[in-house]
């Protein structure tokens, strides 16, 4: 019996060590696979610097960032890039006001609501949308949408900003819908248990205790939509028209991102190096939404 103990206990400790040490390997690949992500941020950021830095002094700090007119082909060539900001912050902030409900009140539906068949067609659909190419959404846009706005709206060409937030608007509900679902998902069933029997009706409780109590999700959802439509260029310089005007609804605009990709392929000298300051600018752009954004789920988290 004796014996038999021993080798039992000397089997354990080696099947333990095996285990630690392929414990410690892959610990090892997940610590390699962070670094080089956040190397791969550093990397990118420190390019950018680099090689927008140059423009912006040639330049100027105010004359490009605050500038009205970009005509970068011309023989005396100007670089404004105000339309580009303005722009992109309207047209984010208009897909924001029309994806973001949608998406949210879609995502309450699914996760709350609809019954078993119901939803898994619709995120079937909603996987399907998020898999649709973007110069898909582009030509659709060109097809359906513009010559739609042009009807409607009795307008020389629907190519506008209002085309653009429109496209961006249908984009970004996929990443709400699909991440909001998961943290509704998530809310432990004792807290909506609770509430109805307090006497609260269904529809009370999905947006009282539960929404609330996925609020952090909700948040990074929105987040992500952010991303996705300040990030986008492909559909929007299908639908916007691509005109470096500054923003009107009902007029042709360039986003930052269609400004970069539109010249890039043509551009030398100050040009490519005033291409490389949007991106930059673009890049700390995204970083300081993304930070805001943070800063005020957090401050919410601490104070509730």
């Amino acid at each position: 019996m004796a014996n038999k103990a021993t080798a039992f206990l000397i089997g354990w400790r080696i099947e333990m060590k095996k285990t630690k040490i392929i414990e410690n390997i892959i610990h090892g690949i997940f610590l390699i696979l962070g670094l080089i992500t956040v190397a791969s941020v550093l990397l990118i950021t420190i390019y950018l610097v680099i090689a927008g830095i140059p423009a912006i002094r040639e330049i100027g700090f105010f004359k490009f960032l605050f500038g009205k007119n970009w005509a970068s082909t011309a023989a005396e060539p100007v670089f404004g890039i105000l339309p580009f900001i303005l722009t992109s912050v309207y047209g984010t902030a208009g897909a924001i006001v029309l994806g973001v409900p949608i998406g949210f009140f879609t995502a309450v539906y699914l996760s709350k609501i609809a019954t078993g068949k119901m939803r898994e067609t619709m995120e079937a659909a909603v996987s399907l949308l998020a898999g649709i190419p973007s110069v898909v959404y582009g030509l659709v846009g060109m097809l359906v949408l513009v010559p739609g706005i042009r009807k409607i709206f009795h307008v020389p060409d629907g190519a506008s900003l209002l085309a653009a937030i429109i496209i961006l608007a249908i984009m970004i509900l996929p990443s709400i819908i699909k991440v909001s679902i998961t943290a509704l998902d998530a809310v432990p069933k004792e807290y909506e248990e609770a509430s109805l029997a307090l006497g609260a009706t269904p529809i009370e409780t999905y947006f009282r205790v539960s929404v609330p109590a996925a609020k952090s999700g909700i948040a990074a959802a929105v987040v992500l939509g952010v991303g996705r439509a300040i990030g986008e260029a492909m559909a929007v310089m299908m639908v916007s028209g691509n005109v470096p005007n500054m923003p009107s609804l009902f007029q042709s605009v360039r986003f930052l991102t269609t400004a970069v990709a539109s010249e890039m392929a043509y551009s030398s000298g100050l040009q490519q190096q005033a291409l490389f300051s949007i991106a930059l600018v673009l890049f700390f752009f995204i970083m300081l939404i993304n930070v805001t954004l943070n800063f005020f789920m957090k401050k919410e988290g601490k104070e509730a």
